[in-house]
């Protein structure tokens, strides 16, 4: 029995956003959806060539037996993508992105997942979650430490132990399914699946309606729950040739990858690698030739070009500008945690200074000495610890002020119990801004969530 797929992709910058590091591919033998996080300039990078890069695998070229290989190797190439980017443009160190893909290759589909994206199956109407967030509080879950509702209000709930960001450790789950007519697939960004609960993805996917319309339904429904993040959804209905609705056929790029033309390095291998490279070079080289037996310019023409080469610079010259405003007012949208002369502060801003101008300033002062932190945490406030919102920089002060008090009764003169404190984990937030210490995931936010701090531990940064 032949199969196809009818799909679907919508991407929404969100409410809460100012620009979409969410990007999306969806064909006929290939849908993925990819969440980038990286700060000022690098998730739309990332995303858009993780996408760009796996976008090669959507032909016939692949086998049932070898198209895990072929994921496999083309998510290496991706994060190889990401190493010389990073290596090319400093600047943007610290980006990654997660990526959930599905590769269709004859009745059987491979899935691909590293980061908090999902992939849900809508099968007889029950829908299933196919993935597992690589993320804190998905391990918390997992240690029994807490129940999935308490997971979903959790303050590190935006914490990612495993993405793609150019490291050898990089390593994504790959899995293989049997696909039957009937079933009906959801790729997904957290700014879907974080905002609208199971039950009402369930009820929105089995209402009937056509892979199009339930993609525009389902960003709806994200965007009626506030919005918070950039939301990408693929839907993808399988289908029998020549028994139902006709298959899609064009594929469909949305989000950042929509608006960058990443290289693709085509390491696959794959002839389809090979086909998107030339199409890829048709299309930036046009046919812009000129016939030399073609007429001198009249006067008139001569006017009429010169007016659109005085029109172009102007035109330039404003994009610039607006690009600049725009470009300050999301700056001011980015918090993060840092020091004040010797005092723990909330700033409003960039992590990082441009040249000799300042990003950011203060916004609220605390009273929280840095040399009462243990003296590691001294060195990461002095670093700069980059938050999602406000909401989570005020955390991260919560955090510290905790640190702070359990140090003050450790070093204290008379002899007392070591103090016990919750842990912060040191994994960086979805969209850490580039520079900061904390944009890296390490496996020690999966510790137990309390330690115990000894004279040793603490000192602070003097």
């Amino acid at each position: 029995m032949a199969i196809a797929l009818n799909y679907a992709a919508r991407s929404d910058v969100g409410l809460g956003r100012s620009n979409n590091q969410d990007s999306g591919y969806a064909g006929p033998h290939l849908l993925v959806i990819a969440d980038g996080m990286g700060g000022h300039a690098g998730g739309d990078v990332a995303s858009s060539l993780a996408v760009g890069e796996l976008s090669v695998l959507d032909g016939e070229s692949h086998g049932s037996d070898d198209a895990a290989q072929h994921l496999h190797t083309a998510l290496d190439a991706a994060n190889g993508q990401l190493r010389r980017r990073v290596e090319d443009e400093p600047d943007l160190s610290g980006m990654g992105t997660t990526v959930t893909a599905i590769l269709r290759a004859g009745s059987r589909l491979v899935l691909a997942h590293i980061g908090d994206s999902r992939g849900y199956l809508l099968r007889e109407g029950q829908l299933t979650q196919l993935t597992k967030d690589h993320s804190y509080v998905q391990s918390l879950i997992d240690e029994g430490r807490i129940s999935p509702e308490e997971a979903e209000r959790h303050p590190q709930r935006s914490v990612i132990m495993r993405v793609l960001t150019g490291r050898d450790d990089d390593e994504a789950d790959v899995s293989v399914r049997e696909a039957k007519p009937g079933d009906r697939y959801l790729l997904c960004s957290d700014g879907l699946s974080g905002v609208v609960s199971h039950e009402t993805l369930t009820e929105t996917l089995a209402a009937g309606m056509d892979p199009d319309a339930t993609c525009q339904r389902l960003v709806e429904l994200a965007l009626r729950g506030g919005g918070p993040d950039n939301i990408s959804c693929i839907v993808a209905d399988v289908v029998e040739l020549g028994g139902g609705p006709p298959p899609s056929t064009t594929p469909q790029v949305v989000g950042a990858a929509a608006f960058h033309r990443p290289r693709r390095s085509s390491a696959a291998g794959t002839p389809a690698a090979r086909a998107a490279a030339l199409r890829a070079r048709q299309e930036d080289s046009g046919d812009d030739s000129e016939d030399d037996d073609q007429p001198p310019l009249t006067e008139r023409e001569r006017r009429r070009r010169r007016r659109r080469w005085i029109a172009g610079p102007v035109l330039l010259v404003l994009l610039l500008v607006a690009g600049g405003f725009g470009g300050w007012r999301w700056s001011q949208q980015q918090y993060f945690v840092g020091v004040d002369g010797r005092t723990v502060a909330v700033y409003q801003g960039l992590t990082q200074d441009i040249g000799p101008l300042s990003t950011s300033h203060v916004l609220e002062s605390t009273d929280i000495s840095v040399s009462d932190l243990p003296t590691y945490w001294s060195t990461r406030v002095e670093a700069r610890i980059s938050a999602r919102d406000l909401a989570g920089a005020h955390d991260t002060v919560q955090n510290l002020e905790d640190l702070a008090a359990a140090c003050r009764a450790a070093t204290a003169p008379s002899p007392a119990t070591p103090a016990t404190v919750p842990t912060v984990p040191t994994t960086a937030p979805t969209d850490a801004p580039t520079g900061s210490p904390s944009a890296t995931p390490t496996a020690s936010a999966s510790a137990s969530p309390t330690q115990t701090l000894t004279p040793e531990d603490c000192g602070g940064a003097g």
